[in-house]
């Protein structure tokens, strides 16, 4: 075997992915395992965007394109933008990734270089950190607290910012625990951004069309027009449009990022798919009014596992304002014994007990940053969700 560069010392495998893997292989193993780990919509992709991907096929449209994206794709992300965010870009400052994750382990790679900070507002999305550690930067952890409903106030981001700040990372709706900022939330972090103008702004805005009781979503670089020329804002067609393997996202940046970006890209993954480009074409130019009624369905879903949760024993559930996952709090669990007599330390423990109980597997909180909590998808159907929530009351019942 030959030697392992040391920068993979620096990375751990993904919690989500390995626990779905987990998942999958109790399940072949015989388990009768429920999960409720994955972070992917559990409807399928829109049978016109199915229809388009077969149309290019036909149409021979197999081979390379462009490397940050296909004009058309590009255009028809350029008009989505103005669409929904009002935010205008040129074709030069746009780039199409394998994926979210691509566009953002692009920009870090391009951006962050030994010792940079940059602001990860804690809970997280598990690749973030990992992401700027393989980059040789240092991910500067800022704990949302639950009584701000998970949300980074302009007084922490303020207290955050140093000399060696390279950039700033906001996902909202945020995966895990739904947050969600408004206008006026996002308007007081760009005030404290403005005075800094060595921070630039990492935006994921890839459960954007995911949110609840009424919200309207907004942008950082729309609410602060003055911050576009350091703002990257990402997004793509995974979640919105259930195409999450079809592996296609997004980014509007300033040309000089996007062509460093589009550099780094021509020499790993090259192109994104032709065929999952003509279908993400058709995502964003064909139908969308079918969004609003996934959103109502995950809304009621929501409103089903949120109540539940809070009258199980020693669980404590916010309700999200937007993505697909709730984020309980297991504070009141930790101490207790289960029935084999083992103690509950740590979220972790109470998730391994879930799992080796219970069959049933969801994440725990350690994995983004914020303990003791646990996250639970419900990108699921409501038949499962109930089963999965009746195994949560019997363990947290059988704790002594």
């Amino acid at each position: 075997m030959p030697l392992i560069a040391e920068r993979l010392n620096r990375i751990k495998p993904s919690p989500s992915s390995m626990a779905g893997q987990r998942a999958r292989e109790l399940r072949a193993a015989g388990r009768d395992i429920i999960g409720l780990t994955s972070g992917e919509p559990d409807f399928d992709t829109p049978q016109n965007v199915c229809e388009a991907a077969t149309r290019a096929m036909s149409a021979s449209q197999t081979k390379y394109t462009d490397v940050g994206g296909t004009p058309e794709l590009r255009a028809a992300i350029a008009d989505k933008f103005r669409r929904d965010n009002r935010l205008d870009y040129a074709p030069n400052e746009l780039i199409v990734g394998t994926g979210g994750k691509q566009i953002i382990f692009n920009a870090f790679m391009c951006t962050v270089q030994a010792g940079d900070e940059v602001i990860v507002p804690a809970p997280y999305w598990v690749s973030y950190p990992d992401i700027v550690l393989l980059a040789e930067g240092k991910p500067v952890f800022v704990n949302c607290l639950p009584e701000n409903a998970f949300k980074l106030t302009p007084a922490q981001l303020e207290a955050a910012i140093t000399p060696r700040t390279r950039w700033l990372v906001l996902n909202a709706p945020n995966n895990p625990s739904g947050a969600t900022y408004s206008y006026a939330e996002l308007k007081g972090l760009a005030e404290v951004l403005l005075r800094h103008p060595h921070v630039w702004v990492m935006t994921d805005d890839i459960y954007e069309h995911i949110l609840y009781d009424g919200r309207e979503f907004a942008t950082i670089a729309q609410v602060e027009p003055a911050l576009k020329e350091r703002t990257l804002t990402i997004n793509g067609v995974s979640k919105a449009y259930a195409m999450t393997g079809w592996r296609i996202g997004y980014g509007g940046a300033p040309a000089a990022l996007v062509k460093t970006m589009v550099k780094l890209q021509s020499q790993s993954t090259s192109n994104p798919s032709s065929i999952s480009q003509a279908a993400a074409l058709e995502a964003l130019t064909g139908p969308q009014d079918f969004i609003a009624e996934r959103s109502r369905v995950f809304q009621s879903r929501r409103d089903a596992v949120v109540t539940a949760l809070n009258s199980m024993p020693g669980i404590t559930c916010h309700a999200p304002e937007g993505a697909f996952y709730v984020f309980p709090s297991c504070a009141a669990l930790l101490g207790k014994t289960t029935p084999d007599g083992k103690r509950i330390e740590t979220d972790e423990d109470f998730v391994m007990y879930l799992l080796d109980a219970q069959n049933l597997a969801v994440l725990q909180g350690g994995a983004y940053g914020v303990s003791p909590f646990f996250r639970i998808s419900f990108a699921t159907s409501m038949q499962r969700l109930e089963a999965g929530l009746a195994r949560l009351r019997t363990a947290c019942e059988q704790l002594r």
